[in-house]
């Protein structure tokens, strides 16, 4: 977001603020911060407050103001700013925060309100603020400074945009985004559910999604397949020592799923492959001549998040990647990372995504969260940059977002809706490599250290699926969807034939079914749209007649009666171009 619609933000969650402390004086205050779509501040209520408390905040946001015309900024020392908040455990705590080192904090004043704060105002928000360019979204709860030990605090959410006509779009577009709520979309296809006796996080896939997932999968197998990838396989644990060697015990260690065996052996759940393929590329010297070596794999890794964090396949425990990892002389990274931006290009254009790249970096001011040295990290995000720039992309650098061993280049695609989402990724690593002594003997003869390249094309398949459906709204191309012909019998007597033309679609292999349920046509069309299948089937009386079959479409309607080998080799054709 702009800097001038972030103050904005931040400005409505002071008069947010405000409002809640002249409707409920006794409240605690505690933080309000910009966020993107809007704004929200944590309170102590002595009272609930909900959202059925929003119309009178509301009015008392708009009638305070016409008075905000400035922001005046006041410096208190720790014992002034503490008589400010007599009974206010949380700005007591952030005032010893901000007065650790002796300076004074900085409070910000409006109309009558005044209140401990960093600054990024406007300068007259009476002047700049459209009384209905914002309004008040929802409450939920929050624990003071995310620390579920703490107090659990309300939050109310605020939505701010610059003009009434963008709150309202975004509002139309969310409306949008529930109705293609990937959740919902799953129920209704059929494609994955969740049990409480399993477990939050913990998706079970059915016959139809699991489907759709091999069929992902495939795609992708078959575009490395083509540059010269080889599948590996390896266990779902390991033991400790070689998380320790890779640095992941140690900067994962939050993350990891551990286990003790009755031997007192310590394991655990694999929360990422790379440290194991390292160990199958060690497996035996390697020449130059051998390079590079490209090994992929569809597998679960395993991360400890927090239940709070977890929703629907968006956050999960259980993570499908499909996972890749090169290893490359320096000399090759060029070229591998083109081959894998090809198969990026390619997937996601298969299914209308527009793609953005990020070159995630690490923050050099917080050398801690990483492996390696600062010329490491130099090489490595220098080498990323040039990538980008002779592959003329238009690209953003993104401080902070690399992964704990190396800079990645990061993939944004921006789906039907606008919404912008982190699918694949390639991430350059010179640290395992130098951790796990990975080298190949080059032409005299010598020992050569390489690099490692990782590469999710679709990252987490149970992400990419949620991001899928609500793209296109459970419209799934023929070629991925689950059923992609029902044959709908009109009655009793046109089932006999209705499943020779279901058994003529199976050998052409098209996934066919026949609805044989004692139910009306009717019933059976509107459920077969329900269901988003891409093409039923009518058959009565004049189809056994003529051995033809009423075609239906779910995207172009009827489309009249057809011989069904002239169908068939429609359907194949639409099928293998993965048409749209």
């Amino acid at each position: 977001m702009n800097k001038e619609l972030e103050y904005k933000r931040h400005t409505l969650a002071h008069l947010l603020a405000a409002a809640v402390m002249e409707l409920y004086p006794d409240t605690k205050r505690t933080i309000g911060p910009a966020v993107d779509n809007g704004f929200y501040f944590d309170f102590e209520f002595s009272t609930p407050v909900t959202e059925k408390d929003f119309p009178a905040i509301e009015k008392k946001m708009r009638n305070l103001l016409p008075s905000w015309t400035s922001f005046e900024k006041h410096e208190l020392s720790a014992e002034d700013a503490k008589a400010e908040y007599p009974d206010n455990p949380y700005k007591h705590e952030l005032i010893e925060e901000f007065t650790a080192e002796g300076q004074k904090v900085s409070f910000y004043k409006s109309g009558s309100y005044w209140d401990l704060c960093r600054g990024g105002h406007l300068e007259n928000p009476a002047k700049e603020i459209a009384p209905d360019s914002f309004k008040l979204d929802r409450v939920a709860g929050a624990y003071w400074r995310g620390d579920e030990k703490n107090t659990m605090l309300t939050r109310i959410y605020g939505l701010a945009f610059d003009t009434k006509e963008e709150l309202d779009a975004y509002q139309a577009q969310r409306e949008e985004a529930k109705k293609r709520d990937h959740r919902k979309i799953g129920k209704e296809l059929d494609l994955f559910t969740f049990s409480e006796l399993v477990g939050p996080g913990l998706p079970l896939w059915t016959p139809k999604g699991t489907l759709v997932r091999h069929l992902l999968d495939g795609y992708v197998w078959e575009l490395r397949e083509k540059y010269g990838y080889e599948r590996v396989t390896i266990p779902h644990i390991t033991k400790r020592d070689l998380y320790e060697k890779s640095g992941h015990w140690e900067k994962f260690a939050d993350e990891l799923f551990r286990i003790k065996t009755r031997e007192d052996k310590e394991f655990a759940l694999k929360p990422m492959n790379c440290p194991h393929h390292t160990q199958i590329f060690d497996r035996h010297p390697h020449s130059y001549r051998d390079m590079p070596q490209r090994f992929a794999e569809t597998t679960m890794v395993y991360r400890d998040e927090q239940s709070g964090e977890l929703g629907g396949l968006t956050r999960v425990l259980s993570i499908t990647q499909d996972d890749s990892h090169v290893f490359c002389r320096h000399s090759q990274v060029k070229d591998e990372y083109f081959k894998i931006w090809d198969i990026v290009d390619t997937f996601y254009g298969t299914f209308g995504f527009n793609l953005k790249v990020r070159l995630s970096f690490h923050d050099p001011k917080s050398p801690e969260k990483y492996l390696g040295n600062a010329d490491i990290w130099k090489n490595a995000e220098d080498a990323l940059r040039d990538i980008a720039k002779e592959r003329k992309a238009d690209y953003v650098e993104a401080p902070g977002e690399a992964a704990m061993y190396g800079p990645k280049l990061d993939f944004m695609a921006v789906d039907s809706m606008r919404r912008e989402h982190q699918v694949a990724t390639i991430q350059l690593d010179m640290n395992l490599p130098e951790r796990f002594d990975l080298h190949c003997i080059n032409e005299q003869g010598e020992k050569e250290r390489i690099v490692m390249v990782h590469c999710a094309i679709m990252g987490s398949i149970e992400r990419f699926s949620a991001v899928l459906l609500e793209h296109l709204a459970g419209v799934l191309p023929l070629w991925l969807a689950p059923v992609q012909v029902r044959v709908l019998p009109v009655s009793d007597k046109h089932t006999e034939y209705a499943k020779v033309v279901a058994t003529k679609l199976k050998e052409a292999r098209i996934r066919a079914e026949v609805d044989e349920a004692n139910d009306s046509l009717g019933k059976k069309i509107r459920q077969s749209k329900v269901e988003k299948i891409p093409y039923f089937l009518v058959i009565g009386d004049k189809e056994v007649e003529a051995n033809t079959v009423t075609v239906e479409s779910r995207d172009k309607g009827n489309l009249g009666t057809e011989n069904v080998e002239a169908l068939i080799l429609n359907l194949r054709e639409d099928i293998d171009s993965r048409a749209r």
